[in-house]
């Protein structure tokens, strides 16, 4: 397969807002290494994470291509060992960094072959959020039949296939959205209750977390939101409950005093997915749980757009305008 030597890709050369995204189409094409894939990406996902780097929340070094993820076909593998048995024209997804360009090069053991009967499009839409939701609800607290879960940002990327697994395994689940016509989305999803929080009720969400669960509070609460609802999220909580945050979209959760969990006995947790798939095992089981939901139709995606690359900046903007509903992706 024949490769070329340069390609578009989105360089970010400094910290700041969408508008250091810069489109190139000049960028060298990499070439893998010892133990690598060198994939041509079909289509990748734009995450929150993504935001981070970009401004510096997560620091990296500069210049940097982002994006974590990505679908496409082997073009080339490094030297060495093949111990997944890659080829030449595999179609693949991947985890890795750099998924905003034509070309990645990709450590072999982050990427999967996709099975025959699921598009390119339905595997990134659920593909780091989907491992990332299967993740917190299995391992970082799991979910039983009948328990009571808070779940924010609802009608988000991973929101949206939290709502749908959590019913799955039987949860009453509560859902976070902002407008009348996400909240329409997340109750279509199953979901038990929907606040809007843009709403006069939806100002005091705790209190009605406190109502629909009979003054008890949740089981679990999943905060991606960080910032602005990270004190409610300890409040909506039971006694002997759970807090997860797992996102930063309106900022880090503060230093808080620890004494806060005391009265009770509040558990928390700041889990990130590449804990839960360091090893091969590991990805492999919750990839293949995943491609099985997708296939059967038990999960279903809604992708809010797919941008071409060089609009890479506007989609930064709808990401964080909280404009989107479901998954962002890049077509290259």
């Amino acid at each position: 397969m024949s490769v070329p030597s340069t390609m578009k890709a989105i360089i970010v050369e400094k910290v700041g807002g969408p508008e250091v995204l810069e489109f190139k189409t000049d960028h060298p094409v990499p070439t893998p290494q010892e133990g690598q894939l060198l994939i041509k990406n079909h289509i990748s996902g734009i995450n929150y994470i993504d935001t981070y780097f970009r401004t510096g929340l997560y620091p990296a070094p500069k210049p940097e291509i982002l994006g974590r993820e990505g679908v496409g076909t082997v073009t080339a593998l490094g030297a060495g060992p093949n111990p997944y048995n890659f080829q030449v024209g595999d179609r693949v997804a991947w985890l890795a960094g750099g998924g905003y360009a034509e070309y990645t090069t990709v450590p072999a053991v982050k990427a999967v072959k996709i099975p025959d009967g699921i598009s390119d499009e339905d595997v990134m839409a659920a593909f780091l959020s989907g491992m990332t939701v299967l993740s917190l609800t299995k391992e970082t607290h799991a979910v039983q039949k009948g328990e009571w879960v808070l779940v924010h940002a609802a009608a988000g990327g991973a929101g949206f296939l939290m709502t749908q697994i959590l019913k799955s395994v039987g949860a009453k689940v509560i859902g976070t959205a902002g407008g009348a016509e996400k909240v329409a989305l997340v109750k279509s999803l199953g979901a038990d209750v929907v606040i809007d929080y843009r709403s006069e009720e939806g100002k005091d969400w705790v209190k009605k977390v406190k109502e629909v669960t009979g003054g008890q509070g949740v089981d679990v609460v999943y905060d991606s939101v960080g910032q602005d609802t990270w004190e409610g999220s300890l409040e909506a909580v039971k006694r002997k409950g759970t807090v997860v945050w797992f996102g930063n979209a309106s900022g880090p959760v503060p230093s808080f005093n620890i004494q806060k969990l005391a009265p009770k006995c509040i558990k928390i947790a700041r889990p990130m997915l590449y804990g839960y798939i360091d090893t091969r095992d590991e990805l492999e089981f919750y990839v293949n749980e995943l491609f099985n939901l997708l296939k059967s139709g038990q999960l279903k995606v809604r992708i809010h757009k797919v941008y071409p690359l060089e609009q890479v900046a506007q989609a930064h903007m709808d990401l964080e305008g909280r404009k989107t509903t479901g998954k962002l992706l890049l077509k290259h």
